[in-house]
């Protein structure tokens, strides 16, 4: 979908509205008074054989009788017309149509889809509210109520949510710069409008209601993307199987489990929230501060004990943090505060405060240092009414600059007697709400948005365990496996994949009967540990398949015969391929964990964790999406933490979480390079003095084929197929290669190591050192959106960056922009040729048709290099630049 014609979609200056009716019980109806009454500029013109005039306004009998073509036409008749009229629309020239109509079948809508592109129409819904565009006064929907202008883009394939959301906004008098009801995005889809409204400077922060997503890489690069720039906010049914198995109904989409989008949310650096009250709170909050928190810690000042006690309670219980007074704000704050020798947070000025003592308190906290969140919690006081209270705050806020004021949000407790309080504080952009509970969990919204930013831009350690990795071999392994119908690898045959990969598994034998068993029982020594093979039972020791600490060889064979009557008789039909035998490891004192990997629908492989156990579902494990960095995976074992599902138990020894993460890595590693794993488990896994070893491990394989409309991997891994060997004109090698989050420091290095003038050619002006966010930025990129190739040489066991080229390509890969800049001292060798080579022939993969960058004049060794590789070259006089293009086609 082209960004350019979803703008267009979204900047209508004409509208036709077919089956405009002027029977109140039709959606035509609806619609035509909502856009005449919207304050719409442009033409409204109604399509209709049934009447001659709708709404007073002439109408016209069929679409080839409109006076010119609309940009938008708002289509309100039944399923069984859209065909036609969708035909008819693209004839005409109309490019975007909205489609009221719900009810198609799967095939209709793919045949929909189908008629849409061939007419080159652009299509919001079935099953679409409308759209609501208050700036430029358009409603083109069956709502029954308006949207006012404001700074919250709203996005919802439920249409009554959408008519939920525009009745609470009226009443918190609420604003939106988009309202958005996709319905069942055949078309126009969630990735599409990220993508617009992450650009749009309207749009201050976004909000998402979800039944299913799709398109699942599409969505999380568009709202990483977003993200970054602006809040994003989501709320996603189908938290349990009932739900899931009814937004799967209601959307058409096939459900993965519900951890695994909070996964999703996470990575790309939303927030989510669990039900339309929160999401209510999300809005009003981040319509009044839509800025990131600097700190995580809440101030609470309250003239009630009890309700500042709810504060903190609440504030504890979601891991949020309160803030300790200094000193010098606790002295200042007794002398103002009676009966108070020890002032602490939450603050408790006491019932009997009139306004000058809240005034007097508040002051004192606007201005301490450690004071960055403020909680002001009123109950209602027959000193003074509420809204007095609440004039102090504007008043002592307006006393400071915007940039030095905490964040400051309140609570006035009761409905009528502080209504009014309340309105005075939204009125003056101050977040208000009516109980302690719901003040603190707005707030903490804030706080996961800024836990989920702070993880877009962590810069992970480097992990040296790379030459642990031997890629090919294990691809001929699976190959292998694969050619002789081998789909299910129990221990002994997982773990020679697994050791490719640096993972350690205990040495295994295989029998095909008891009697065999006890033979390779009496070679490993005892005791022994007896399992069951086979791939038709997927918890062998909830069946007795699993038999521990046998001590002598008639044992073994006893056991197992014993075995095999058993799950004859229990599971009569199941697939036994013999017996594996293992020596007992000594697992006093080490901890058991539990990696697994499953294929989701839409997301394909994940990763679990948690403790060992008969059974891994996603409730008892944390869940991240593949590929992982050192940082992600310390996210993944601290959200087991989180979670409960792994434990710090009273061990001798904990678990050596840098090993871990290393472990995790490799395993990571493994689902990118090798398609074919549809799913792994391994459990238990000894963790002890820092190594990490497999007791028990089975792999299932199932031959990929790639679907041309559909990623295996829900985020682009990192592309080492693009890494190469390169020889610089003094005749030393060095490495190009796609940049990594792992090279912040590296890039800081070079930044510091260009000189004034080489910073001015680049920046186009003098340009302070780039922070730690900004160098996020740079070294964290989606690589389905954007590209930089280094050249880099290792000099004393550090990685050191000689030059980078960076593409950036717009969301529909038509036009691309690229700049190259080399170290200073390292001019001459040939590196941006090298660079920009790397840049053009990265482009013409992705199919970008052509490349723009621009420079200085003075910068001619850049515009001597653009020429010899192509470019046509002008100036820009007004601009006093130079434009460098390149029509890759």
């Amino acid at each position: 979908m082209s960004l350019k014609r979803i703008s267009q979609f979204f900047n209508p200056s004409s509208v036709a509205v077919i089956g405009a009716s002027n029977n109140a019980s039709r959606a035509g109806f609806v619609v035509m008074r909502n856009l005449l009454q919207g304050g719409f500029k442009g033409p409204i013109m109604p399509v209709t054989p049934s009447y001659s005039a709708v709404h007073g306004v002439l109408a016209y009998p069929c679409i080839n009788d409109l006076p010119k073509v609309p940009d938008l036409a708002v289509i309100c008749t039944n399923k069984n017309t859209l065909f036609d009229i969708i035909s008819q629309l693209g004839e005409l020239g109309c490019k975007s149509a909205i489609i009221i109509a719900d009810g198609l079948t799967n095939d209709q809508k793919s045949a929909l889809k189908a008629c849409a592109h061939k007419h080159n129409v652009t299509l919001l819904g079935p099953n679409s509210l409308g759209l609501l565009i208050p700036h430029i006064g358009l409603n083109a929907s069956f709502s029954h109520t308006v949207a006012s202008p404001g700074k919250i883009a709203f996005v919802s394939q439920s249409a009554a949510v959408c008519s939920t959301i525009l009745d609470w906004a009226k009443n918190k008098d609420i604003g939106f710069s988009y309202f958005v009801s996709v319905g069942g995005c055949l078309d126009i889809d969630f990735d599409e409008l990220l993508d617009f409204l992450g650009r749009d400077s309207k749009t201050k922060a976004i909000l998402l209601y979800i039944d299913n997503i799709e398109d699942i890489r599409g969505f999380i690069s568009a709202a990483r993307a977003a993200a970054f720039s602006k809040p994003v906010i989501a709320i996603k049914t189908g938290k349990t199987n009932a739900g899931a198995l009814a937004a799967e109904i209601h959307s058409g989409g096939k459900q993965s489990s519900d951890a695994v989008y909070d996964a999703l949310f996470q990575r790309a650096g939303m927030l989510r929230v669990n039900d339309l009250r929160e999401l209510f709170a999300a809005t009003q909050t981040l319509a009044m501060h839509p800025k990131l928190l600097q700190v995580e810690q809440l101030t609470i000042l309250t003239n009630g004990g009890g309700p500042g006690v709810m504060a903190v309670d609440e504030l504890i219980q979601r891991s949020g943090k309160l803030a300790a007074l200094s000193s010098e704000t606790r002295s200042a704050l007794n002398h103002v505060i009676p009966r108070s020798e020890a002032t602490s947070n939450p603050i408790d000025i006491f019932g009997d405060s009139a306004p000058a003592r809240y005034k007097q308190a508040l002051e004192i906290l606007l201005h301490a240092k450690e004071v960055k969140n403020l909680l002001i919690i009123h109950t209602p006081s027959a000193l003074a009414p509420s809204e007095d209270y609440a004039s102090v705050i504007v008043q002592a806020l307006q006393t400071l600059p915007k940039m030095a004021r905490p964040y400051v949000f309140t609570n006035f407790m009761g409905e009528d007697a502080s209504f009014a309080a309340r309105k005075i504080c939204a009125n003056n952009a101050i977040p208000t709400y009516r109980t302690p509970e719901g003040a603190v969990g707005a707030f903490m919204h804030l706080v996961s948005y800024r836990r989920n930013q702070k993880h877009l831009t962590q810069t992970p350690e480097s992990n040296t365990d790379d030459a642990k990795i031997n890629k090919a071999a294990a691809t001929t392994l699976i190959t292998e496996y694969l050619d002789e119908e081998q789909t299910y690898l129990p221990t002994h045959n997982a773990s020679q994949v697994l050791s490719h990969y640096g993972v350690e598994c205990i040495e295994t034998k295989v029998a095909y009967t008891p009697t065999e068993a006890k033979e390779q029982a009496i070679e490993l020594g005892f005791p022994v540990a007896l399992k069951l093979i086979s791939p038709s039972i997927a918890s062998k020791s909830e069946v007795g398949g699993v038999v521990l600490n046998l001590n002598d060889a008639n044992e073994v064979e006893q056991t197992a015969f014993a075995m095999l009557i058993r799950i004859k008789n229990t599971y009569p039909d199941a697939t036994i391929d013999g017996f594996s035998l293992q020596k007992m490891a000594p697992r006093a004192g080490a901890n058991e964990l539990r990696i697994a990997i499953k294929t989701e629908p839409n997301f394909g492989p994940v990763i679990l964790l948690g403790e060992a156990g008969t059974g891994l579902e996603y409730a008892q494990a944390a869940v991240a999406l593949p590929p992982l960095n050192m940082n992600l995976a310390k996210y993944l074992i601290a959200a087991a933490h989180d979670k409960g599902v792994l434990k710090d138990r009273i061990l001798p020894e904990k678990v050596d979480k840098y090993r871990l993460c290393a472990l995790l890595t490799r395993i990571s590693q493994l689902v990118v390079d090798q398609p074919d794993i549809s799913a792994m488990e391994l459990n238990p896994i000894l963790a002890s003095n820092g190594q990490f070893l497999v007791l028990d491990a089975t792999i299932t394989l199932n031959r990929y084929q790639s679907k041309s409309n559909r990623k295996r991997l829900c985020i682009r891994p990192y592309p080492i197929d693009l890494v190469e060997i390169v020889t610089l004109k003094n005749n030393t090698q060095a490495t190009l290669r796609p940049i990594k989050p792992e090279d912040e420091q590296a890039h800081k290095a070079f930044d510091q190591s260009l000189n004034k003038e080489d910073r001015y050619k680049r920046f186009f002006g003098e340009l302070p050192q780039f922070n730690h966010d900004q160098l996020a930025k740079m070294t964290q990129i989606d690589y389905d959106r954007e590209m930089a190739f280094i050249v880099c040489q290792r000099l004393e066991g550090k990685t050191r960056t000689l030059g980078v080229s960076r593409v950036i390509m717009d969301p529909d890969n038509v036009h691309a922009e690229f700049a190259i800049v080399v170290r200073s001292d390292c001019q001459g060798l040939g590196l941006g040729r090298i660079l920009m080579n790397a840049a053009i022939n990265h482009c013409k993969r992705q199919g970008v048709e052509w490349i723009e960058g621009i420079t200085l004049p003075e910068n001619t060794g850049m515009i001597e290099l653009a020429r010899k590789l192509g470019f046509k070259v002008s100036r820009d006089f007004e601009e006093g630049s130079i434009n460098m293009v390149l029509n890759t086609k």
